[in-house]
């Protein structure tokens, strides 16, 4: 029997600790989609392959081996019959102009670096979308909630004017106006359902699952404090330092310095130094004793047609600089307006649902119980009542959807700011 009954509570500690499991907390969500997030994980492929970049474009160039048979006679292809007949072998190294390999090097650095600051903006925006899906899907609960409370009690109050009307005390038409409202109940269950269901498919695309994969929402350790936002402008000081497609943007047009620095010495030569070494065999006479040859070469090229080539990259560059610059301005206008919407939605939010909680809820709770006892006793009429309830029921779900819009504004704000979470 003891066996039995400690089987039995592990078989209930299990059970209890998968269905923890399978309860999803909104940190939960996010570390799910950080892990599993197929972009990131490209992300860091490519910046893996973008850091050995520096190494390979500052390296010089390859050295070249030549081997050639020299002045050759064609009559015999003898090497030993013509004194300038040898067996040349030449090494030619490339050395560009002095800077070149330099400015190369700082721009492939440049390159890993703003792939990383990019993966970090995109890490932002993912954590900003999870969140404000995942309070998404809660407000569907919570409406649902409240939806099946107000069913139930809407199906007690067609009990109880079906039971008054039975002994004479009641109307039909009370009995048929709660059965209305209960079936419009119903029709909204349906909405808010299908409502949710298109959440979950997007939150389980954040976190790289089936559409259909079944999420159950926590309210474990739930954050429901609204704080007070900074100024738009304190905010946007903060995003000037802290919002990374700012630093992509600033990187890109420190890229396009480098760039127009680089075409500026692609005006400069880039050189050759080659070294040779002749072998000649010795001539058929006795003691006719014929030395190898020494060589080295020295060549450059000659930006001849600079204006037409380096001239005009020279231009383009000075015309994609200005091009960075403004898209550098875009993107702050951007961000600038997105921090002014994304707070003017979250005090809007803020001060509807703050409403909700301390003004109407109560009230509407206080009115609901004084038009049922009045009912009772026959006082107040039955469609006072159901609407009393009705207006307590949207009075709930208005509270829970004010803050959700707070919290998915806040979620989006914090991304607009650069940061995973703002004031939570």
């Amino acid at each position: 029997m003891k066996r039995y009954l400690t089987t039995c509570l592990i078989l209930l500690l299990v059970q209890t600790e998968s269905a923890r499991a399978d309860v999803l907390t909104l940190s939960r969500a996010v570390d799910i989609a950080l892990a599993n997030d197929p972009v990131l994980m490209a992300m860091d492929s490519k910046i893996a392959a973008l850091k050995t970049m520096p190494d390979q474009v500052s390296a010089l160039p390859d050295p070249v081996l030549s081997v050639n048979a020299m002045n050759l006679p064609t009559d015999t292809f003898d090497f030993d019959q013509e004194p300038m007949t040898q067996l040349q072998m030449t090494l030619t190294q490339a050395f560009p102009y002095p800077g070149k390999r330099g400015l190369k090097r700082e721009m492939a650095d440049l390159a890993a670096t703003t792939s990383e600051i990019q993966q970090a903006d995109y890490r932002d925006a993912l954590v900003g979308q999870v969140r404000a899906t995942w309070w998404d899907i809660l407000v569907s609960d919570k409406a649902l909630e409240i939806i099946g409370q107000n069913q139930k009690l809407l199906e007690d109050f067609i009990e109880i004017a079906r039971a008054k009307y039975a002994v004479g005390k009641g109307l039909q038409q009370d009995v048929l106006l709660a059965q209305l409202e209960l079936n419009r109940l119903q029709d909204r269950e349906v909405r808010v359902r299908g409502l949710r269901n298109s959440h979950e498919a997007v939150l389980n695309g954040l976190l790289n699952q089936f559409p259909d994969e079944s999420i159950v929402v926590s309210e474990d350790s739930l954050n429901t404090g609204l704080p007070e936002l900074q100024s738009t402008g304190q905010l946007f000081e903060r995003a000037l330092t802290r919002k990374k497609l700012l630093k992509v943007h600033r990187q890109l047009v420190k890229k396009a310095d480098l760039q127009l620095n680089l075409a500026e010495q692609e005006k400069k030569p880039d050189f050759r130094l080659g070294l040779g070494y002749g072998v000649r065999q010795d001539g058929n006479t006795p003691g006719q004793d014929r030395p190898d040859f020494v060589s080295v070469m020295f060549s450059m090229n000659l930006p001849v047609y600079s204006k037409r080539k380096q001239g005009m990259q020279v231009s383009q560059r000075v015309a994609e600089r200005a091009t960075a610059e403004r898209l550098l301005d875009d993107a702050l206008r951007d961000i600038r307006s997105g921090i002014g919407r994304r707070a003017a939605e979250y005090e809007a939010g803020k001060d509807q649902s703050e409403i909700m909680r301390t003004r109407i809820i109560p009230q509407a709770e206080q009115t609901v119980q004084s038009m049922l006892a009045g009912y009772q006793v026959n006082q107040v009429d039955f469609l006072n009542v159901i609407n009393g309830q009705l207006m307590l029921y949207d009075a709930r779900i208005s509270y829970w959807q004010a803050l959700g819009k707070a919290k998915r504004a806040l979620a989006k704000l914090a991304a607009t700011v650069g940061e995973e979470t703002l004031y939570e």
